[in-house]
């Protein structure tokens, strides 16, 4: 049974996507895992930086019409990654849901038939804290929060790690924290180095040693539909997201084992 992560960060332009997008292209191409890249906003910026857009069917209608998840799944250019896409439809999805029986379990009873097909299952969350997030926090193991590289971003942190322990409490007992990770950081400045102390000084073991750099080669990449893998290889940004998912990678076998994750699974799909 594959380990599903939600990427969350109520504060917008920290790096989820980027994130998410990239580590599943890097766990796939060169570590063979099996990778689903949920989005879960309806910005649907994970959708197009995979190089899909406007699909036939979303995530909205899977949370609000009870298709099937696995009918909507799209494979990807990246090796090893496929997509449950989003649309702008979702924008409505929390509306709508908002007088389900348990609202705040809908997105884990649809991802539960997937749990065997894939290594990890990444769901990327809307810039707040509102039912599609609360959602994907119940529907997965772990969290990883992106945090820029700035003061005002340490003041969001509270307040969506009271969010985490709300959930922990009520909704999701074993909700734990994968780990907090530096994004957009700037070596040549006080405040990154000054920002990033601090982080490690409250959240030492929780704090990723790999940091991302500012880089336009990962602002461009999504506009061309690629990760930063297949965009710009040799770029610092391309080389901080390997190094990243090496050690993203680690700290998930550390937590759950080996018996989580199924190496094999791609080689043995394309045989059948």
């Amino acid at each position: 049974m594959g380990v599903t992560i939600a990427f969350a960060n109520q504060k917008g332009g920290v790096g989820k996507t980027t994130t998410a997008i990239n580590v599943a292209a890097y766990l796939g191409a060169q570590h063979g895992l099996k990778v689903l890249v949920v989005d879960d906003d309806s910005q649907a910026n994970a959708t197009s930086s995979l190089g899909l857009e406007h699909p036939s069917k979303s995530l909205y209608d899977v949370l609000a019409g009870g298709v099937p998840a696995e009918s909507v799944i799209l494979p990807t250019e990246e090796s090893g990654v496929y997509l449950l896409p989003s649309s702008a439809d979702l924008a409505g999805a929390e509306v709508e849901m908002i007088d389900f029986p348990g609202r705040e379990r809908v997105l884990s009873e649809a991802l539960e038939p997937l749990k065997e097909r894939f290594d990890m299952i990444f769901i990327d969350t809307p810039p707040s804290l509102g039912l599609l997030t609360i959602n994907a926090l119940v529907a997965s193991d772990m969290v990883l929060i992106p945090l820029q590289s700035e003061y005002l971003a340490l003041e969001g942190l509270s307040r969506l790690w009271d969010t985490i322990r709300r959930i922990r409490r009520v909704l999701n007992p074993n909700l734990g924290l994968l780990g907090i990770l530096l994004t957009m950081y700037d070596r040549r400045t006080t405040l990154s180095k000054n920002v990033e102390e601090e982080v490690r000084k409250y959240f030492p073991k929780e704090t990723f040693k790999t940091v991302i750099p500012r880089s336009v080669r990962l602002s461009e990449a999504p506009s061309f539909g690629m990760s930063i893998r297949m965009y710009a290889p040799s770029s610092s940004g391309a080389l901080a997201y390997q190094q990243l998912a090496a050690e993203f990678l680690a700290r998930v076998k550390s937590i759950f084992g080996q018996t989580r994750l199924n190496p094999g699974s791609i080689a043995a799909e394309r045989r059948s």
